[in-house]
């Protein structure tokens, strides 16, 4: 197995592909951030549900969600990357795609969107963008 130096990229680009060719689950390696974020992208109603599988390695398997044959998720963005941190105050927190799409920070008070981050009046890291 190859090391990953990226692992929220590496899940973000597991869900962009499946969405994109129709699959109804991916798997990948156990995180508890990733976990986070799976857990806000089913909020937000990108997905119909993930869940934690233990065997000879702990997996996060996510079901993508389908409108029509059509995936809900049009595209995200990896913002923030190992070698090129952003960082973004509470007033700096970017709307995407006006208001269509979410922003996803790590923050002091955990994982959550632009929109939770706005109305706590906290800042963070600015991990990606879902639209």
């Amino acid at each position: 197995m190859a090391v990953l130096t990226d692992p929220i990229s590496d899940f973000l680009t597991r869900f962009k592909n499946a969405a994109r060719a129709g699959n109804e689950e991916f798997s990948a390696p156990y995180s508890k951030i990733k976990a986070d974020i799976a857990r806000i992208l089913q909020e937000e109603g990108y997905i119909w549900k993930f869940e934690v599988t233990t065997g000879t390695r702990t997996e996060l398997k996510v079901n993508p969600k389908y409108v029509d044959g059509r995936p809900v998720l049009t595209d995200l963005k990896r913002v923030s990357r190992p070698g090129r941190r952003h960082y973004v105050g509470s007033t700096e927190v970017p709307r995407v795609m006006s208001g269509l799409g979410i922003s996803i920070l790590s923050t002091p008070k955990g994982i959550m969107t632009g929109g939770s981050a706005k109305r706590q009046n906290v800042g963070g890291e600015l991990l990606a963008t879902v639209w």
